[in-house]
C-alpha cells in the first residue's frame, strides 16, 4: 500500500487521462521459465479495455468480474479489503484475486477520482466516453471548415451531431429514459457571437447523462468555418 500511496505522490498533477494500477502482476516470461515474474500491469490493463469496448462499448468500466487478467499467474503481493478501500479513496485501482474467478481488476477511477475531488471526471468510464464522443464531433464535423456560419450550418451540424448521440442513447451509453434526460446539443445564437462568425468560428455545447439522468457532462468545440470578416 505504502509503494502504491508513493507512486501516486510522484505525480504533480493528477491528470484525468492517467490511472494508476497496484500492485505488479506475475507471469512466466521464456519457454523455460521455472519462476513468475513481477511487471507492470499497463500492457494487460490494456488488453481488458480493449475487450470491454468490443463486448460493452466505451461506456462501460474496465474492471469487475468481466475484467479478467488473462495470462496472468498471479499477483506480486495479495490486497486485502481494507487496503482496497484505503487506496481506492485515493484513487489507485488495485488489482484482486478471488476465487473462480482468479485476478481481476477492481476499481475504474482516474488519477483525478480520489475522495473529495470534486473532480467530474472521476471515472475511467466518463472519461473515456467523452473523449471518444469529442474526438468523433471533431472529427465528423471538419466538413464544415468550408461553410459559412449562420442558422443553415447550425441546423445541420445539430442534425449531424443529434444522430450521433441518439445512436449513443440507443446503444445504451447514457443514464436516461429518453433522451431528453441523456443528451442535448446546442448550436446556434446561444453558443455562437456574431464576432465568432465574423472570424470563422461555431461553437458547438454538447452535454451527456454519464452518471444520473439529467445531470449533464459538458463538451464545447469550437467549429472552424468560412469567415465572413476581415
Amino acid at each position: 500500500v505504502a509503494e502504491a500511496a508513493a507512486a501516486v505522490g510522484n505525480f504533480v498533477a493528477r491528470d484525468p487521462n492517467a490511472a494508476i494500477y497496484f500492485p505488479r502482476l506475475l507471469a512466466a516470461v521464456g519457454a523455460r521459465a521455472r519462476r513468475p515474474r513481477s511487471f507492470a500491469a499497463s500492457g494487460a490493463i490494456a488488453a481488458v479495455i480493449a475487450r470491454t469496448d468490443r463486448e460493452r462499448g466505451v461506456w462501460k468500466a474496465p474492471a469487475g468480474i468481466e475484467a479478467r487478467l488473462n495470462c496472468v499467474a498471479g499477483l506480486s503481493r495479495a490486497v486485502s479489503g481494507h487496503e482496497n478501500g484505503l487506496l481506492s479513496r485515493q484513487g489507485v485501482h488495485v488489482l484482486r484475486s478471488f476465487p473462480v474467478y482468479g485476478p481481476l481488476v477492481w476499481g475504474a477511477r482516474t488519477l483525478a477520482g480520489y475522495d473529495g475531488s470534486g473532480s467530474e471526471w472521476q471515472y475511467i468510464p466518463s472519461r473515456r466516453l467523452a473523449l471518444h464522443i469529442e474526438e468523433s464531433l471533431d472529427r465528423g464535423t471538419r466538413w464544415a471548415v468550408f461553410e459559412a456560419s449562420g442558422e443553415p450550418l447550425w441546423a445541420k451540424i445539430r442534425s449531424a451531431v443529434g444522430d450521433f448521440m441518439q445512436s449513443l442513447f440507443r446503444a445504451g451509453a447514457f443514464q436516461g429514459a429518453t433522451p431528453g434526460d441523456a443528451y442535448f446539443v446546442r448550436c446556434g445564437p446561444d453558443t455562437t457571437s456574431q464576432a465568432d462568425v465574423a472570424q470563422g468560428t461555431t461553437n458547438l455545447l454538447v452535454g451527456f447523462a454519464a452518471l444520473k439522468p439529467a445531470e449533464f457532462l459538458l463538451i464545447r468545440l469550437a467549429i472552424r468555418t468560412a469567415a465572413t470578416g476581415s
